[in-house]
């Protein structure tokens, strides 16, 4: 594939092939390795500072509000500091926000703490593709595979390795767990200094052309993708969020290493997967609706509980992963090039208020109803809406996609 063309404030040099590999996989996983660090310790957070399952649905959500509201701070950072200036801001915040919610036995802390580490991510967002064009210009698709990849693993290793392995290391106390996994998130960005080149962005020029940049939320197709990658978003987060609490409450305590592993873990095959087949998948009706149907069917073997649990969990990551995989390729399909940048930007605010929201409802049917299983509810609507909408989305022809107004 011939190299791209050169773009204002792009680098004028490539990093290493492994090098740069290295270095995205590594930034991926970091992207993720704080935000699911809380999983698997909600239980012993719950007991100990007493919280309430709408508090811990607030604590769920936290993080997609500030994916949904902080991405245009790291553009701003990217365009004052460069992308690899950016991209060590926000890993040193990530690291931080995680070790400060081990401050106290304070929930206002613990809420404080996860804003920071979330905003930290929120930053970090942003930076990697235009590192991966300046980095590796010949091998962007590579690359942007590369650090996907990195943070499937990111959302892994915790929920694999906190209970059975930090924990008893730490004296199962949560706050040291957290402090425990800031640990990784700055050598990640000591390795990124030291090995990451010095000149890959720098602001843009007044010879910038401009460009509209603020979505264009009358375009009703803004808001039919925003809720279809919002439905898979809320149903990841929702689940990461309440599964081990269901399963506690449920007296398999036993199970939610397990249930959260095969959560994340199911992710990967997918991802693999879906490099081969997703050109061929992208625009068929039938994959959003099986994949969707599917994950009603995951939650469902989650009510049932036990090992159908676990079972459920994992069926649940590799359709929902595919589901995912299968949005993001959307929007270059269905948009004017020029104006790709605004229906995404429209589709992650759209995306992430959705995975805001049905924590919290979900959290909320618990505590009202005083029945566990009615926190799974939303999240199986939200299978629901995936097959209502995919075909409103899937079936436009790409060329005829509409033009964002305004």
């Amino acid at each position: 594939m011939a190299a791209p063309s050169q773009q204002p404030g792009a680098a004028t040099t490539a990093v290493p092939l492994l090098s740069a590999l290295l270095l995205l996989w590594l930034a991926g996983v970091a992207l993720r390795l704080t935000i699911l660090a809380v999983p698997p310790v909600i239980p012993l957070i719950h007991a100990d500072l007493h919280m309430t399952e709408t508090q811990v649905g607030i604590l769920s959500g936290l993080p997609m509000v500030l994916f949904a509201g902080a991405a245009i701070a790291g553009s701003l950072l990217i365009a004052r500091l460069g992308a690899l200036t950016t991209l060590v801001t926000g890993l040193l915040l990530c690291a931080l926000g995680s070790a400060l919610r081990a401050v106290g036995p304070s929930l206002a802390m613990l809420y404080a703490g996860t804003v920071v580490t979330a905003f930290g991510v929120s930053v970090m967002q942003p930076s990697l593709p235009p590192l991966v064009r300046a980095w590796a210009p010949r091998r962007i698709g590579l690359a942007t595979a590369v650090y996907t990849n990195g943070l499937l693993v990111g959302e892994v290793l915790p929920a694999a390795l906190t209970i059975p392995l930090l924990l008893p290391a730490v004296g199962q106390s949560w706050r040291w767990s957290f402090v425990a996994w800031a640990v990784p998130v700055v050598l990640i960005a000591a390795i990124v200094l030291a090995m990451a080149p010095r000149a890959e962005t720098v602001a843009p020029t007044a010879a910038t052309p401009h460009r509209r940049w603020w979505p264009d939320f009358r375009n009703p197709l803004i808001w039919r993708i925003g809720f279809l990658l919002g439905s898979v978003n809320a149903m990841y987060f929702a689940l990461n969020g309440f599964l081990p609490d269901y399963l506690t409450h449920a007296g398999r305590a036993d199970l939610v290493a397990g249930a959260l592993t095969a959560l994340n873990l199911g992710q990967i095959p997918a991802s693999l997967l879906l490099l081969v087949a997703a050109e061929r998948l992208v625009r068929t009706v039938w994959s959003y609706l099986v994949c969707g149907l599917t994950c009603l069917a995951a939650v469902l073997m989650m009510v049932a509980g036990g090992p159908w649990a676990v079972a459920g969990a994992a069926v649940f990551g590799f359709f929902g992963a595919a589901i995912l995989i299968l949005v993001l390729a959307l929007p270059p399909l269905l948009s004017a090039p020029e104006d790709l940048h605004r229906l995404t930007a429209g589709m992650f605010t759209i995306s992430y208020s959705c995975a805001v929201v049905i924590p919290i409802v979900s959290g909320a049917l618990w505590d009202l109803s005083g029945w566990p299983s009615l926190t799974l509810l939303p999240i199986g609507l939200c299978a629901l809406l995936v097959v209502g909408l995919a075909p409103s989305v899937v079936l436009r022809d790409k060329n005829t996609a509409e033009v964002p107004r305004g």
